[in-house]
């Protein structure tokens, strides 16, 4: 069994200065371990112990730990003396828009802020703006930013969101203290999957925005039913709302066009972080020009606020040119090799169900995936937390990791492929997982 105990007197020591020891809330999970490094596939902890990584730090690394195309690109911008200026505008975050924009069929004109959340808040904002509205519809077990009003229903207890309600709508449950009580009245929450609820809402409130991952990824990868996301489109155009694409995980992962271009379906406004810049922060929110342009009116009654003094950092910007630079390689080999070491893995973990007679399903997206432990892959989050076998799945992800697999140890979240990854990899990965089916069935 692996040892950690470096990283156990990290956390104590930081425990002392650092609210329970770590800087985010989903970062602390059992077993405690603090890394120290990370090249390609590859990260190593305080230890020395090396890991395969499919964590990538929530799925930003799509080409790996410290890709030497992206950090020259950043030492570049320094080596230049380009700065935060924090004035008026450059060739640098005008490259990058041009980019965004031609190769996303979704977005005409795109503007910059640093993390997903606030691209969130802005997409909301600009809604609620051009429709004149304020009601959202958000999906149970969605996550689309931590900002106050739509910080709710992920991975709630089955006991609190209580039985399956179709159509209608499910109790607002706030992810955390400290949240205002407004939000419940106009943050609708619905299954997935669930086009009969999108309407019960849309005809009982005035909708401004329709905000969803067009795959949910926050829960492993539940993907949309055949017609889900035809059907989103429909009834926005039908009610008036705006169908927002939260692609924060699942843009440039896939194509560079997003989930939206693979699947036909364009939304009026969508966002992206993680991926965009391989692990610096940046975000993107963009959508149709008329849609966008309300954030320059005249009028200053009808243009929403956006801000922030750390929108387009130049080291972020020149990560992200770089980044899509990357992935535009080879007419997309990079995705192409990604698909093909998902579809190994997922064969791999197919067979080891079989073979060991164990309950589970493999939902894949390209070089994401999720081992679902029950006898259908989920159709929404209602289903999965009816379904699922948590425990297990838990106890899986730490015995990977006591294994040198680094399966990040919550139950349900997805692992991430990136192009670092090789077939050897993903040989020891089934290697390991066969192992740790033994142990925890």
């Amino acid at each position: 069994m692996i040892q950690h105990s470096r990283s156990a007197r990290i956390l104590e020591c930081n425990e002392q200065h650092i609210p329970g020891g770590v800087v985010s809330g989903a970062r602390k999970v059992e077993p405690h371990i603090a890394f120290a490094r990370g090249h390609g596939a590859y990260m190593w902890d305080v230890d020395d112990n090396r890991y395969i990584d499919y964590h990538a730090a929530f799925a930003p690394y799509v080409l790996g730990h410290n890709d030497p195309k992206v950090n020259a690109a950043v030492k570049k911008v320094l080596d230049d003396g380009i700065s935060l200026f924090g004035s008026g505008t450059n060739e640098l975050e005008g490259r990058l828009a041009e980019l965004l924009c031609t190769y996303i069929p979704a977005v005409e004109k795109v503007e910059f802020s640093t993390t997903g959340s606030e691209a969130s808040l802005a997409a909301l904002r600009l809604a609620r703006t051009i429709t004149e509205r304020e009601h959202v519809i958000v999906m149970q077990g969605g996550f689309n930013g931590s900002h106050s009003e739509i910080a709710c229903n992920v991975l709630t207890p089955l006991e609190q969101i209580g039985p399956r309600v179709s159509p209608g709508e499910y109790p607002y449950i706030r992810l955390g203290a400290g949240l205002p009580r407004a939000p419940e009245q106009l943050v609708h929450v619905i299954n997935f999957n669930d086009l009969a609820s999108v309407r019960y809402v849309c005809e009982k409130h005035s909708v401004a925005a329709l905000i969803t991952e067009p795959i949910l990824q926050n829960i492993g990868i539940v993907k949309p039913e055949d017609g889900y996301l035809e059907g989103l489109r429909t009834l926005a155009d039908e009610f008036g709302f705006l169908l927002i694409f939260d692609e924060v995980k699942t843009g440039f992962r896939y194509c560079l066009g997003g989930y939206s271009e693979l699947s036909g379906v364009k939304p009026d406004l969508a966002y992206y972080a993680k991926a965009i810049a391989n692990g610096y922060p940046i975000s993107v929110v963009g959508g149709k020009a008329e849609h966008m342009d309300r954030f320059d009116d005249p009028d200053a009654s009808r243009r929403p606020l956006i801000g922030g003094t750390y929108n387009a950092h130049p080291v972020s910007v020149a990560a992200a040119i770089a980044t899509i630079e990357a992935l535009l390689e080879g007419n997309g080999a990079v995705y192409r090799h990604m698909d093909n070491l998902g579809a190994q893995i997922q064969e791999g973990i197919e067979y080891l169900l079989n073979h060991h007679g164990i309950s589970g399903r493999v939902a894949r997206q390209g070089g994401a995936f999720c081992l679902y432990l029950m006898h259908h892959l989920p159709r929404d989050y209602h289903d999965l937390a009816e379904h699922h076998d948590f425990e297990r799945d838990l106890a899986l992800r730490r015995s990977m990791i006591d294994a040198g697999v680094y399966f990040f140890p919550v139950a349900t979240k997805q692992c991430s492929i990136s192009a670092a990854h090789n077939s050897n990899d993903i040989t020891a990965t089934i290697e390991a997982l066969e192992r740790a089916f033994t142990e925890v069935f």
